[in-house]
């Protein structure tokens, strides 16, 4: 740094360059230098000073600093050197020792007003922040982590402007989630710091980086740093988790969906062997619960909480936390928050609140551990957190779980009570009268909340019978309670009690009836609230008037001396109307009061602040104005109000005769509708039947009108009109033709024969190969006039089937349908006679094929052909005489055609032909034919 001693070493003798003049000559440099590595110089010399000389720097530089951000982009040194500089004016210091000093802590916070009007400079230009996203892709260390601290600190100074400019910048949080997969772990824990000061109070960002994967990067880095025993980056990575699921239902709901609830299970598993918890250990194992206590707080909607209480259960977690309960040598904090975790996971929960009843304490005998626990809260020598963790267990434990409250509340009634174990319910009497009040006080409310919307525990608890001394006898327990009132007993014992009192007889009449049948208790009330006391005797007189107001609410008037009306007349002679009204109001007035009306969860700064409980408060707040109305209501309109009730009943009742009378019809009306239901579709079914004859009727008369059509009104008898007559005729020609045709293949077939006959007499071998090509060539012309005669039968057979068909339309020629019907049968199976003939002869003819091949063979082999050749012949034969029989029904056929054209009135020509062709047969068939003519 040459430019540095120039700065400093040139000046004249004696004197030194301050630090404003040399970080002044440093930025010009910056500004001025041309060569890079002058301004790489400039900025290391600036970095070095910026501690020391922070205001100038920061007032000088940061110009400058930027601009070097900007234009030197190819070079990572200087950008390092850049980025240093500016994270050293902008941030605190925190690893300084908090000075002790006055003077010391004031020149600190001026320090600390200085890094944040720098980082309000900085962030001034919203440019500013982009360009220090893009940086932080650059892979190199001397950029990236520099970078990443000084956004860590521009957040920690001015989180919300950084937060806006992040959240818009293009692929911001993007960026900033690259740096969870960096392999250097430096930047990867200060990339967690990061994201730890970006996502505090932004739900936007919250739910971007939740949607980056951050969940299972998250976990990763747990497991991978050896989850609760884990080191600082375990804890990170909770506080960031924390982050994203505080009051954020989004990522509650995406966090449960991704089924990161069943990672969390590995975490709580702890050994038998708990001794020497390391800090960091506790921190860690705190956070995790922390962390299971969002999913499951009651502030969040109820159906999330529910589906996460289901989830821990199904996944094995809340059995886990039960474990770390009942274990031995876990840390008082931990076991505390441990206790909490596992109310909230079974608040409200019916499966989650049965297996914690399950639970029992690995002790000898197994205890149950809501006995265990109860143990602990009434021991004034437990820690007083872990009592209030206990009672609010307690409490989650009975809340909206009628059958936990039976359970509780049998556990004191005389038939069950077992007398060689402790039980719950003799755990809360004995805190219930104890001599410390804060066992009071928790035995008083835990007994509420065993009593909570439930009328028939309530009237259950009148049973219990409580022993107080030798030789007496047995007070019942809501007597023992007043008793305790009037020995004048602490604020905080009172309060205990009187809530446990309101809670009791609220919404029961019975309980009011045997509270007032103690002729001692109203004038203790009335005597309470007259009185003028202190502020903490003011809470009590509050609560006394709920108390009195409670039983004239719910006064069935059963007796005679206490009535509705008697103690508002009670009321308004010793207290005055106002005067009562006045006292109770002061309990809702009280802080204690709405301190407890915030949260379920009692958290009390210290023992005596311990006065309200959550649930009671809500019951105040439903009482206070219904005792209010009917303190300050009169007789008169106390009667109307009985007689618009009565009526009300009765139209009630009225109502109630209707409803079941209206479901009983709907009841007949559903049944009918299932009838209805049943007859239509079997309408249907019949109606589509019907449709279907319907349409076979109407095809079956078009058939019939298409005939009519054809035949026609005015046809001849025989119901054949002049076309279907030309038609036959020209049927009757192609079979004469067909008949000529036959009789020249019969001609050639005699010839044939007559060559086979000389064969006999001459040898085979003598047979020249043009003999046999040339009966080959014959029996396949033979083969294909066969066929073609057969497709001509078929299509006239066809024509014959659509006659048919006519003639049964008409009912007439029936007869001749059926003749020509058989004739034409007839003829097919000679023509199929024929086919078998010409198969023997083309098998005939491989045998002689073969024969010729081997003709020279031997003497013995053309004796068998020749012999072969004989019965050949003799088929032959009858193959012919069956062919002069098959002419004979064709020409039979072909006379009854013609006499049939003769019966139409048809002139038949060349009549001299087929005479002539009727010569060929012999003389009988002549006469025949003639005859038949």
């Amino acid at each position: 740094m040459n430019y540095i001693w120039e700065v400093v070493g040139r000046q004249p003798t004696g004197q030194q360059p301050s630090g404003a003049d040399t970080v002044q000559k440093l930025c010009d440099r910056v500004a001025s230098s041309t060569l890079l590595e002058d301004r790489r110089d400039a900025v290391r010399a600036l970095k070095s000073l910026s501690k020391k000389y922070r205001m100038e720097v920061g007032t000088m530089a940061m110009d400058h600093l930027v601009r070097i951000l900007q234009s030197d982009r190819t070079d990572t040194e200087i950008l390092g050197y850049a980025l240093d500089t500016l994270y050293n004016i902008v941030c605190i210091d925190e690893e300084e020792e908090p000075a002790d000093d006055s003077e010391e802590e004031s020149q600190q916070k001026q320090e600390d007003d200085l890094g944040a009007q720098f980082s309000e400079k900085f962030i001034g230009e919203p440019d500013n922040i982009t360009l220090l996203l893009t940086l932080l892709e650059e892979f190199d260390f001397h950029v990236r982590w520099p970078g990443v601290k000084l956004l860590t600190a521009l957040l920690k100074s001015q989180c919300a402007p950084v937060q806006s400019i992040v959240l818009v910048s293009p692929m911001g949080v993007s960026r900033l989630m690259d740096l969870l997969a960096d392999s250097r772990e430096v930047i990867r824990n200060d990339g967690l710091l990061l994201l730890q000061q970006l996502t505090k109070g932004n739900t936007a960002i919250q739910k971007i980086v939740a949607f980056e994967n951050a969940f299972e990067r998250l976990l990763e880095i747990i497991k991978e740093e050896g989850s609760s025993d884990g080191g600082i980056v375990v804890e990170d990575c909770l506080l960031l988790l924390l982050n994203l699921l505080k009051n954020n239902s989004s990522n509650q709901n995406f966090f449960k969906e991704g089924s990161y609830i069943q990672k969390m299970k590995p975490w709580f598993e702890v050994g038998d062997d708990n001794s020497g918890w390391s800090a960091q250990k506790a921190t860690n194992l705190h956070l995790m619960l922390q962390l299971v206590r969002v999913m499951v707080s009651p502030v969040n909607a109820p159906g999330a909480t529910a589906s996460c209480q289901k989830a821990m259960f199904q996944c094995g977690l809340l059995q886990q936390l039960c474990t770390i309960l009942m274990a031995t040598g876990v840390p008082a904090d931990i076991l505390t928050e441990t206790i909490n975790t596992v109310s909230e996971v079974i608040r409200g929960s019916e499966v989650n609140q049965d297996y914690f009843a399950s639970v029992n304490a690995p002790s000898n005998p197994p205890r149950p551990a809501i006995v265990v626990l109860l143990m602990s809260m009434v021991n004034e020598r437990q820690p007083f957190v872990l009592r209030c963790a206990v009672l609010y267990c307690f409490q989650c434990f009975l809340y909206k779980n009628h059958k936990g409250q039976g359970e509780i509340v049998a556990t004191l009634l005389p038939s069950t009570i077992d007398a060689s174990s402790i039980s719950a319910g003799q755990l809360l009497c004995g805190g219930l009268f104890s001599a410390d009040s804060l066992s009071n006080w928790c035995a008083a409310v835990a007994l509420a909340h065993a009593l909570q919307d439930n009328l028939t525990q309530k009237e259950q608890l009148l049973r219990v019978q409580l022993a107080t001394s030798l030789g007496k006898p047995p007070v019942s327990l809501l007597q023992q309670c007043t008793n305790i009132l009037s020995q004048g007993s602490r604020v905080q014992t009172k309060v205990g009690l009187l809530m446990l009192l309101c809670t009791w007889i609220t919404n029961c009449p019975i309980a009011v009836m045997h509270f007032l049948h103690n002729q001692d208790n109203v004038p203790f009330l009335t005597a309470q609230i007259s009185e003028n006391q202190g502020e903490d005797e003011r809470l009590v007189q509050g609560l006394c008037a709920l108390l009195l107001g409670i039983c004239i609410y719910y006064n069935d008037n059963s007796l005679e001396n206490y009535t509705k009306e008697k103690l508002k007349q009670l009321i308004e002679k010793r207290i005055g109307k106002e005067n009562f009204v006045e006292k109770l109001g002061f309990i809702t007035k009280h802080e204690l009061y709405s301190r407890a009306a915030q949260k379920p969860q009692p958290i009390f700064s210290a023992p005596e602040h311990m006065l309200f409980d959550h649930e009671f408060t809500k019951l105040i707040k439903e009482l206070e104005g219904m005792i209010t109305k009917a303190v300050l209501k009169s007789s008169e309109e106390e009667k109307k109000e009985e007689e618009v009730k009565k009526t009300l009943e009765q139209h009630d009742s009225i109502i109630t005769q209707y409803n079941a009378l209206i479901r009983e019809q709907d009841g007949q009306i559903q049944e009918l509708k299932e009838q209805v239901s049943s007859l239509s579709s079997q309408s249907e079914m019949l109606q589509n039947t019907v449709t279907q004859q319907l349409s076979q009727i109407q095809q079956h008369k078009d058939q019939y009108n298409i005939l009519k059509l054809k035949l026609g009104k005015d046809a001849p008898v025989n119901g054949l009109q002049t076309e279907e007559q030309s038609q036959l005729r020209e049927q009757l020609e192609d079979l004469q033709r067909q008949h000529q045709r036959l009789q020249t293949q019969l001609t050639e077939r005699d010839a044939l024969i007559t060559g086979l006959k000389e064969a006999e007499v001459t040898p085979s071998t003598d047979r020249s190969s043009s003999d046999v090509t040339e009966l080959q060539r014959e029996l396949e012309d033979l083969r294909a006039q066969l066929q073609s005669q057969s497709a001509e039968i078929t299509e006239l057979q066809r024509e014959n089937q659509e006659l048919l068909r006519a003639s049964h339309a008409t009912g007439s020629e029936v007869g001749v349908c059926e003749e020509l019907e058989s004739r034409l049968s007839a003829q097919t199976a000679e023509a199929q006679k024929l086919k078998e003939e010409v198969q023997a002869l083309l098998q005939r003819k491989e045998v002689m094929e073969k024969e010729l091949s081997s003709a020279s063979s031997s003497a013995a082999i053309m004796e068998t052909e020749k012999s072969q050749l004989q019965h050949e012949l003799q088929e032959s034969k009858k193959e012919q005489d069956d062919l002069l029989m098959l002419l004979a029904d064709q020409d039979q056929k072909i006379l009854s055609l013609r006499h049939r054209l003769k019966a139409l009135g048809e002139t038949i020509e060349d009549e001299d032909d087929l005479d002539a062709r009727d010569q060929f047969y012999d003389d009988d068939d002549d006469d025949e034919e003639e005859g038949d003519e």
